[in-house]
């Protein structure tokens, strides 16, 4: 920001909201960060965690057949989805595959760290949500168990 000679800076989309000033030194005043999703016209489900709620772009790219019988393996955070720690590697997991709680079934690549994630319950892999090399969200369901 002081490179650009920026003061204030803003961005706006479907479900976000962020804001962020820079103290210039003209005035005495903290540097302020906001946070807040942005106000929409229709109410959340109140059958779903608002955690769990996907944007409209993510929910397109989930099937709508998808079952919601079985228990998720969800991301527990923003980044890009990886089925194993390189291409030459193969997957950490197929569908079939038997997972047991520590078991590590991908990898989440978010600020160029690669971070483990491990399955946290056990069961059989039922469905793969998520392609290779996709985005993915918090909270964001990558693994069906059954």
């Amino acid at each position: 920001m002081k490179k650009s000679d920026l003061s204030e800076f803003g961005v706006e989309e479907e479900n976000f909201k962020l804001k962020i000033r820079r103290d210039t030194g003209k005035e005495a005043q903290p540097h302020i960060v906001n946070y807040a999703p942005a106000q929409t016209s229709t109410p959340a489900p109140q059958s779903e965690p608002i955690s769990q709620a996907a944007p409209a772009a993510q929910a397109a790219s989930v099937p709508q057949a998808e079952s919601d019988s079985g228990v998720y393996i969800t991301s527990p955070m923003v980044g890009t989805f990886y089925t194993s720690s390189s291409p030459e590697n193969p997957a950490y997991v197929k569908v079939g595959d038997t997972v047991s709680g520590d078991s590590v079934v991908c990898i989440i690549e978010a600020m160029k760290i690669m971070n483990e994630i491990q399955a946290e319950q056990s069961g059989d892999i039922a469905e793969l949500l998520v392609e290779n090399g996709q985005p993915v969200e918090y909270g964001q369901r990558l693994f069906r168990l059954s």
